[in-house]
């Protein structure tokens, strides 16, 4: 088990805002993007379109989804799955918890099937 990263708290982050965890900081090298959807949920998605490289923290919230703010992809927050082009690949996710309104990430590690931060 990867040990969790406390990244902030709930009330750093505004529903439909997304800020960045550096990749030097989370021990995977890739940039993550620590977003508070629509749904109330918080997740954790690989910050860099997998179609041209853009931050999709820069992007927009939509639902449980964030769109790329260059050619529109979007990515679901809670599979990394791509609803569209032109991005065909998908993205990684990776494990985020509240625990006492602290984001705790666990860098690398697939949220639980079915599971997302509340």
């Amino acid at each position: 088990m990867v040990e969790p990263i406390r990244v902030g708290s709930t009330d750093d982050i505004d529903i439909g805002e997304a800020f960045v965890v550096a990749g030097e900081d989370n021990a995977t090298g890739e940039d993550i993007a620590i977003v508070h959807a629509e749904d109330d949920g918080f997740y954790a998605i690989n910050d860099i379109c997998t179609h041209q490289y853009a931050s999709l923290a820069q992007g927009w919230v939509e639902g449980v989804c964030i769109e790329c703010p260059v050619h529109s992809s979007q990515f679901d927050l809670r599979t990394g799955k791509v609803s569209g082009p032109p991005a065909t690949q998908d993205t990684v996710v990776h494990r985020l918890e509240v625990v006492d309104n602290d984001l705790m990430l666990y860098p690398g590690e697939p949220p639980a099937p079915d599971a997302q931060a509340n």
